[in-house]
């Protein structure tokens, strides 16, 4: 993609993407061609009205809010960089085989497009085989009982495991959790042993010891994992949900490509999801020829405090050298990103929206 261009991102549930029927005036960190619209929301079992509180100039402010439906949405102006960095400093903690291999791709995403979003990391395992290939700080549990095999999709075995080395856990985060840290993410599989046993306890750990939102990244896993995996998964959403400040949700179904192998289904997915999330966190960021808005971690943080589960949306399109017509290039990469982008198929209801727009300041309507 060219630098010329422009990006949309947009995070969301299914119509709340009126929020952005006419102009937005935002944002942020990335210089290619095309809108991106990537959509982020709070899952409720609650239905969205239309409604046309926009500000002014048909400008999409903070907190645009519909009958029973409060939505917290960027619509920042753009501004120069005052020396801070507003994007969200995250720890990421991978559970189990596929968590530590999202944990790795989050963090190859990072570094690759120059964010600096994630400030460290660490891949958590009960089999050693799992952890070996990994280009990051690792950590084998539970080889008191298992000896580095694996629990064998043992859900309760998982739990067991983390908890008794819950405390190895927390001491080897010594460092990659700072002060400067704004929130953890436990990245993990929901449908194999270690991650979806061991997550749900080391969420709860890392809420008691550490006061800053501890968010869950679970992969759902696909229909043809088998029903021990689903059984897995519907027992860990359960807990986690309850221990965790939200739930970021990600369903293997909805990326998995008819005809693809097994293996390169889950690296593409992981780019994916690497992708989306790097563009959630780096929200506010300023890259090379890409001026910075004013939304910020808390915007995140308030859009996910509901505490119950989220999904993510994201579609791109090619942007118009004349910024004036890309206003309908937004909205319909929006319904885009809602209607065939989203990390939960099907997403119709939310309780909070947070939409970021990306993209060279020059194209964005």
């Amino acid at each position: 993609m060219s630098a010329d261009g422009l990006e949309v991102r947009v995070e969301v549930g299914e119509r709340a993407l009126h929020a952005v029927e006419s102009r937005l005036d935002c944002v942020d960190a990335l210089g290619c061609r095309g809108v991106e619209v990537g959509e982020f929301v709070g899952v409720r079992q609650r239905a969205f009205d239309r409604s046309d509180a926009v500000g002014e100039r048909g400008r999409v402010r903070h907190t645009v809010r519909w009958p029973r439906l409060p939505v917290s949405t960027l619509g920042a102006t753009l501004k120069a960089s005052d020396g801070e960095h507003p994007f969200m400093k995250a720890a990421l903690v991978g559970v189990g085989q596929a968590g530590g291999k999202l944990t790795e791709a989050l963090v190859r995403n990072d570094r690759e497009n120059g964010y600096g979003a994630v400030q460290g990391a660490l891949a958590v395992n009960t089999a050693r085989q799992d952890l070996t290939p990994l280009d990051i700080p690792t950590l084998l549990i539970g080889q008191s009982v298992v000896s580095g095999d694996g629990v064998g999709g043992e859900n309760e075995l998982g739990a067991e495991l983390m908890e008794e080395d819950t405390r190895e856990v927390v001491n080897a985060l010594d460092g990659t959790i700072t002060s400067r840290t704004e929130a953890v993410f436990v990245v993990a599989g929901l449908g194999g042993g270690t991650g979806s046993g061991g997550a749900p306890v080391l969420v709860r750990e890392l809420k008691r010891v550490y006061d800053i939102p501890v968010y869950c990244l679970g992969v759902l896993p696909g229909r043809n994992e088998g029903a021990l995996y689903q059984a897995n998964a519907g027992r860990s959403l359960k807990t986690v949900v309850r221990e965790a400040d939200n739930t970021l949700l990600v369903d293997n179904d909805a990326w998995h490509a008819s005809g693809e192998s097994v293996t390169d289904a889950y690296a593409a997915i992981n780019d994916t999801v690497a992708h989306r999330i790097g563009l959630l966190l780096a929200a506010g960021e300023v890259t090379d020829g890409v001026a910075e808005s004013v939304v910020d971690s808390s915007e995140i943080i308030n859009t996910l405090r509901n505490g119950s589960m989220a999904a993510i949306g994201y579609a791109n399109a090619d942007a118009s050298p004349d910024p004036e017509e890309n206003i309908n290039v937004v909205t319909s990469t929006a319904r885009k990103s809602l209607l065939t982008g989203m990390s939960v198929p099907e997403t119709t209801d939310a309780d909070a929206a947070l939409v970021i727009v990306a993209g060279h300041p020059d194209r964005i309507p």
